[in-house]
């Protein structure tokens, strides 16, 4: 495969960083919107805008318009860029109805002005098929409050209708093969049309849209799916709530549409927060002079006196939905260990903690250390004076976190006593689970649900086995009856006759150990049923300094491809494979990593993901792979490529919770470049209880 056909997909990616808060050129209006075209990008009915959505605004947009069925996915990557995809079922002259699935990006080059417009660029179907590929050049102006108006250049399918000439000369003819492909040599050439339309708000929850439209739908006319009469398209979009708008559309003078539009954005949370319960009040230690014997330290040679407070710091903490695994106790000095169970936001865990520790310990001890315990190593420690701590809890958080010092924790301390009981810990549970594929091969919604019946068994810290099975009650995953007819070992397009053989199933069942074989650094081994197409030992060594930026990983595993049926049964292909992964946060939101190794199918190469991650625990963003694979062996979609989201619940509940739901969608589901879906990956959790993580949420932590 040649590199340059990911390019586009990987600077659009790597561009989100450099342009994450880059600033504005005539930044005087913004121009915000969040009304969506049928193609669920920001403009009026079939035609583009140079309006915005707000800043890391999630669309998600099913339509239904003209011989077009669409759902949409849109992000508001940083102020200026946006990116959708697309999955189109549209009509086809061999099968009758196919489905596309399509990258789009669009750029703000200005924003508008007293005087001036808004200036936009796009290009469509970046990536895909190329059957909706245009490019624009786009202005929109506002005049007062309720009424845009905008004006723009098409190329392309915006190019086909009302032609004015070929400034930049004739479009080549593109052979779209097996789509996936870079057509940089077709962009802006060819003929190129005006388009143009008005937006007139009614009040705050109708706005009316009038569009003439350059797209002439010519291979759709030819296919007998829609009569086109007219260059004119009428709109109506009711906003019924912030989140949800409802739209109608009355299309080339022959046919009519609607449309559903789903909002969210991590900076405008679905719940208010804050519902938990109050934190312990910071309790003041009594005056050194008039109270000298309450700052005794006798306690300090009294077992039973320190029983007595680990004790009761131990109820302190599972009142709060955490544990305490060890604490050392000095006479200046203490040190609590503990695993957050509740908390999405670890400072929330560390206030909390803390204001507890000023009840439970007595007054002479001024330095309070906090230590993350997770899967049974230690992971950071935050130093805290008592002082600063009474001094400072009606102060903002910053003020805190100043005076907090945040390092690898040192190894054990000395008098470090372990919390009786908590090994061997056994847990389990039974619980509905969804397993779905959105934007399939020939559906856009694949579902199964059922239920999970899971265990845990920490046999001691770090050592940890563990299981789920799954029974399905109902879905259509199975339902699935293509076959694959990849080159390529089926290490993944096989899904189907998993999901058709494997009921029930065993999700996984694997022995894992953690450890910390040296400063800076975190291993993991794990044996077993590694996931539900591949058993195997999965070997990693990571190393994160506590308050780097950066980090380095290593895995290699060696894997057999696991029996259809999901049980205890294996196939004859296995495979060696790993990856080197560096991994960097950048400093405006944004956060990338490069994994290079050997993938599942055998194939060699590297894949780029790159992320925004907002304070409140976010994360969107999308990858890219290039691989040994050529683009005839990989198939349809030539190299793989697709976009994720992760939500934390606590942002949609308003109570805490560490719980996430997230989606990851891909052009298309093939062999090429395919990881291991091992779980307990060093850096997914090391991460998050190291500086950086704990700097971006230190707000809540007097909450």
């Amino acid at each position: 495969m040649k590199p340059i056909k990911g390019a586009v997909f990987s600077l659009a990616l790597a561009g989100a960083v450099a342009a994450g808060h880059a600033p504005p050129v005539l930044a005087e209006i913004t121009t915000l919107t969040d009304s969506m075209t049928i193609h669920g990008t920001p403009g009026l009915i079939d035609m583009p805008t140079a309006e915005v959505a707000p800043d890391a605004e999630l669309s998600l947009t099913l339509s239904e318009a003209g011989p077009n069925r669409r759902g949409t996915l849109t992000f508001q990557i940083t102020p200026r860029l946006s990116g959708s995809f697309h999955y189109t079922r549209h009509p086809h002259a061999v099968v009758g109805i196919t489905y596309d699935r399509s990258f789009d990006f669009r750029f703000r080059l200005l924003n508008e002005g007293k005087y001036t417009p808004a200036f936009s660029v796009g290009i469509n179907d970046i990536l895909g098929t190329g059957l909706f590929a245009s490019e624009y050049l786009v202005a929109t102006k506002s005049i007062g409050d309720r009424v845009r108006v905008t004006a723009g250049l098409g190329w392309g399918r915006l190019g086909s209708y009302g032609a004015i000439g070929q400034p930049f000369g004739p479009r080549p003819i593109f052979n779209v093969g097996l789509g996936g492909t870079l057509r940089a040599n077709t962009w802006f050439r060819g003929p190129v049309a005006p388009f143009g339309g008005v937006s007139f708000r009614v009040n705050d929850r109708l706005t009316f849209k009038a569009e003439y439209s350059s797209d002439a739908y010519t291979r759709e006319v030819l296919l007998g799916a829609t009569t086109r009469r007219s260059p004119l398209n009428l709109g109506l979009d009711y906003r019924l709530t912030e989140d949800i708008h409802l739209s109608a559309f009355a299309l080339f003078g022959s046919a009519i549409g609607a449309q559903l539009t789903l909002n969210l954005n991590p900076m405008r949370p679905i719940a208010r927060s804050g519902i938990e319960g109050a934190p312990l009040p910071v309790r003041p230690r009594p005056d050194m002079y008039t109270m000298p014997a309450a700052w005794g330290t006798g306690w300090t040679t009294d077992p039973a006196a320190q029983l007595g407070i680990q004790t009761a710091l131990a109820d302190m903490l599972a009142q709060e939905g955490m544990t305490l695994v060890a604490l050392s106790l000095g006479a200046t000095r203490a040190e609590v260990r503990f695993i957050n169970h509740r908390f999405a936001a670890l400072a929330q865990a560390v206030g909390r903690i803390a204001r507890a520790m000023t009840h439970a310990l007595p007054a002479s001890v001024e330095t309070f250390v906090i230590t993350v315990m997770e899967n049974g190593i230690p992971l950071s420690s935050v130093t805290l004076r008592r002082s600063d701590i009474e001094a400072l809890e009606h102060a903002p958080a910053p003020a805190l976190y100043d005076r907090a010092l945040i390092t690898d924790p040192a190894g054990a301390p000395n008098g470090l006593v372990m919390q009786p009981g908590l090994y061997p810990k056994f847990t389990w549970s039974l619980a509905p689970y969804t397993v779905f594929s959105l934007f399939a091969r020939d559906d856009p919604l694949a579902l199964e649900v059922g239920l999970r019946l899971s265990g845990r068994y920490e046999i001691t810290p770090g050592l940890i086995l563990s299981g789920a099975v799954t029974k399905e009650i109902w879905g259509n995953l199975d339902d699935q009856t293509w076959v694959s007819n990849s080159p390529l070992p089926h290490v993944r397009t096989d899904f189907n006759l998993y999901a058709q053989q494997g009921d029930p199933a065993i999700e996984h069942l694997t022995l894992a150990w953690y450890a910390r074989p040296a400063r800076n650094l975190y291993s993991r081994v794990t044996f077993g049923y590694l996931e539900p197409m591949f058993a195997g030992l999965s070997t990693e060594l990571l190393w994160k300094p506590v308050d780097s930026k950066f980090a380095l990983g290593a895995e290699l595993n060696y894997v057999r491809q696991r029996a259809f049926d999901q049980l205890f049964g294996l196939q004859a292909y296995g495979v060696l494979t790993g990856h080197l992964t560096g991994y960097y946060s950048f400093d405006n939101g944004f956060d990338a990593k490069l994994a290079i190794g050997r993938y599942l199918a055998g194939d060699y190469g590297g894949t780029l993901t790159v992320n925004r991650v907002f304070d409140n625990g976010w994360r969107v963003g999308g990858w890219v792979s290039l691989t040994s694979v050529s683009a005839q062996q990989f198939g349809n979609g030539s190299f793989d490529k697709g976009i994720h989201f992760s939500i934390p619940l606590d942002w949609a509940l308003g109570s805490p919770t560490r719980e996430t739901a997230g989606v990851s969608m891909r052009q298309m589901e093939r062999d090429g470049a395919a990881f291991l879906d091992v779980d307990g990956r060093l850096f997914d959790w090391v991460d998050e209880a190291h500086a950086g993580a704990l700097s971006e949420r230190w707000g809540r932590v007097w909450r």
